[in-house]
């Protein structure tokens, strides 16, 4: 730890492979500390952290003003049921399910609709100073994933593919990187990652064919981060593809190409036990070619990480990290508030969730 007073940021730390989250509106005391943590790289932000616009804000500033290289604030921000700020400053974005439907009845309008969500959903989460949202899904909805649901855009891995591409296009215009998820894919698996260990029966090619395609086109290389699923693909490697190097070395980043931050699904979920402790599945986890481990919701296993965890990081794996902060942040809500291309655009996700409802 370091000897900085709570007051001074700690100076010239490079960002570190832990993200981890916050309990409250504001920092404590104890969540400074931990922060300044060498290891740590940066926050994710959920439901709890948020009462009103100007409290949000005043958070994010407090968690930048931490350390002199500021950290990166991510949040799950996908719109649908998993919007984790309302109302406020914050549209209601549909559910990434209502924009494939929308596809069914005009492509054209579905794309346009598609960035316009991803540019209200950037352009709110920076004007609060976040940095990074994991979105878009790129699951595909096969119906039976207890998870996914109506996160997932469509079935058809193009459709995926061209939805996402306009999203993301939304997401880059207003400042903002994106991590699509569930590398391969965690829509043929019927279990929650969150409370057990889903399990995938298929073989490699049916993968690579269908859940792995919308990574394949010209969107794999737009995305700034990949998170795999806590997904056992059985047949192709008896880890889940989060420790597999077979998954993030071989297939994510060799035949893909990809080249940006491969961030961990948290690690304190059922599907992640399988690694161990929580020492055993960040190590695991980073072994296998991971960037950036989450470690959510347990402040306990947060602080026994950054206690036993001696990583050898990489030169590249801290440079994919830093390039998360490359992009300009908007100003404040106000200033967005005013912004034509901002109006403009809210007026059609309204129209959307009209639509849907």
């Amino acid at each position: 730890m370091t000897n900085e007073t709570p007051a001074s940021p700690a100076r010239n730390l490079p960002l570190g492979p832990v993200m981890l989250d916050v309990a409250g509106f504001a920092l404590t005391d104890e969540e400074r500390e931990r922060l300044r943590h060498p290891l740590v790289g940066g926050v994710i932000l959920f439901a709890r952290n948020f009462r009103n616009s100007l409290q949000l804000a005043a958070l994010t500033a407090e968690i930048h003003a931490v350390r002199e290289r500021p950290l990166i604030i991510a949040v799950d921000h996908e719109g649908g049921r998993v919007q984790r700020f309302r109302n406020d400053g914050f549209t209601h974005i549909p559910s990434m399910r209502s924009l494939g439907r929308l596809w069914e009845q005009d492509h054209v309008v579905a794309l346009e609709s598609s960035r316009s969500a991803g540019y209200v959903l950037a352009a709110e989460l920076l004007a609060h100073g976040v940095d990074l949202s994991f979105t878009p899904v790129l699951d595909l909805d096969y119906g039976c994933s207890r998870v996914v649901g109506d996160r997932a855009f469509h079935r058809d891995p193009q459709v995926v593919g061209a939805l996402a591409q306009s999203l993301v296009s939304g997401m880059t215009e207003a400042g903002m990187g994106c991590v699509g998820k569930h590398f391969p894919g965690h829509g043929f698996a019927e279990a929650d990652s969150h409370v057990e260990i889903p399990v995938d029966e298929r073989d490699f090619n049916a993968i690579w064919a269908d859940d792995i395609a919308p990574y394949r086109d010209r969107l794999g290389s737009r995305l700034s981060g990949v998170m795999p699923a806590h997904v056992i693909y059985r047949r192709v490697d008896a880890n889940p593809a989060g420790f597999s190097s077979f998954w993030l070395q071989d297939v994510l980043r060799t035949r893909v190409g990809f080249q940006g931050v491969i961030f961990s699904d948290d690690l304190t979920m059922e599907g992640a036990a399988v690694a161990g402790d929580i020492l055993a599945r960040a190590s695991a986890a980073y072994t296998a070619g991971c960037d950036m481990v989450l470690v959510c919701n347990r402040p306990d296993l947060a602080a026994d990480l950054l206690d036993r965890w001696n990583p050898q990081i990489g030169a590249e794996s801290r440079a994919r990290i830093e390039a998360l902060r490359s992009r300009p942040r908007c100003a404040d809500v106000a200033t967005l508030e005013q912004h034509p291309i901002y109006q403009q655009a809210r007026a059609v996700v309204s129209g959307i969730v009209e639509r849907a409802a």
